[in-house]
C-alpha cells in the first residue's frame, strides 16, 4: 500500500535532508568579501615592499603601511558592502518589473502566453499533448505560472528571498574580517620581527586564501582540490601582480 505523507513529513525532509546554515546560504558573499579583502589589503602591503618605501626611521614604513592598511580595509570594505546590497536592490527591482509585466501578459494575452508555455516544455523533453496538459494547469494557478514564465522564458531566477541588508553587512563583514589578515604581521610584531613583516604577510594571506578556500569546500563538498586550489592559485595570481605593480615604483 502506497504510504500517504503529510506536511510535517514534508518539513522534517527538508530540515534533514536540505537545511542551509548562515555559511551555506551566504557563501558567495563570504567568498566574494573575503577574496577580494585578502587582495585588496595585501595590494597595499606588497605596493609597499615593492616599491621599497623605507626611511631611516624603521618604524615610518610599517606605520605608513597600517596607515594605507586599514584605511584601504574600511573603505572598500564599505564600497562592498553597500555595493552589494544595491546591486540586490537593482536586481529585485528589475525582477519586479518584468514580473509585472509577464502577469500583465498573461492576463491580457492568455492564449498567447500557453502557446509560449507549451513550447518551452516540449523544448524540455515533453511530448505536445503533456506539454498542453501542463500549460492548461499553470493557466489555472497564476502565481506558480508567472514564476515559470519568469524563470523559463525570461532565464531570470527569483531574487525576491534574499535580504540586501543582510548580503551587504556581510560582504561586508567578510571583506574586513579576512582583510585585516594580510595586516596582522604590521599590527603585532612591528616592535619584534619587522624586518620580516611582509614575508609573514605573505605566509598569513596564504593562510587566508586557504582558509576561504576550505569554507567553500566545506559548503559546497566539490573536489577539495578544485575548492582549494582555485581559490588560492587565482588569489595568488593577483597577489603577485600587486607586488610587480609595487616594484614598478622603485626608488
Amino acid at each position: 500500500m502506497k504510504k500517504e505523507y503529510s506536511e510535517l513529513d514534508f518539513k522534517e525532509h527538508l530540515e534533514k535532508e536540505h537545511k542551509l546554515s548562515t555559511l551555506s546560504t551566504h557563501i558567495r558573499e563570504i567568498v566574494y568579501g573575503g577574496t577580494d579583502g585578502i587582495i585588496t589589503t595585501f595590494a597595499v602591503v606588497a605596493g609597499f615592499s615593492g616599491a621599497q618605501a623605507i626611511t631611516s626611521d624603521s618604524t615610518l614604513p610599517i606605520l605608513t603601511v597600517l596607515l594605507f592598511g586599514f584605511a584601504n580595509l574600511f573603505a572598500d570594505g564599505a564600497s562592498m558592502g553597500l555595493g552589494n546590497f544595491l546591486s540586490v536592490r537593482a536586481d529585485q527591482d528589475l525582477y519586479k518589473r518584468e514580473k509585472d509585466k509577464e502577469r500583465k501578459e498573461i492576463k491580457e494575452n492568455t492564449d498567447m502566453e500557453k502557446a509560449e508555455t507549451t513550447h518551452i516544455l516540449m523544448s524540455r523533453g515533453f511530448t505536445q499533448g503533456e506539454a498542453a496538459k501542463m500549460a492548461e494547469i499553470y493557466a489555472r494557478n497564476e502565481g506558480p505560472w508567472v514564476d515559470f514564465m519568469m524563470r523559463e522564458e525570461l532565464g531570470m531566477p527569483s531574487p525576491e528571498s534574499e535580504n540586501p541588508f543582510l548580503t551587504g553587512l556581510i560582504t561586508f563583514l567578510a571583506f574586513i574580517l579576512f582583510g585585516f589578515i594580510p595586516l596582522t604581521p604590521y599590527v603585532f610584531t612591528q616592535n619584534i620581527l619587522s624586518s620580516h613583516s611582509f614575508s609573514y604577510s605573505i605566509l598569513f594571506t596564504f593562510v587566508a586564501l586557504l582558509i576561504l578556500g576550505i569554507s567553500r569546500w566545506k559548503v559546497t563538498r566539490q573536489s577539495i582540490s578544485r575548492s582549494v586550489g582555485e581559490t588560492v592559485l587565482l588569489g595568488s595570481i593577483s597577489a603577485i601582480i600587486a607586488y610587480f605593480v609595487g616594484t614598478m615604483f622603485r626608488q
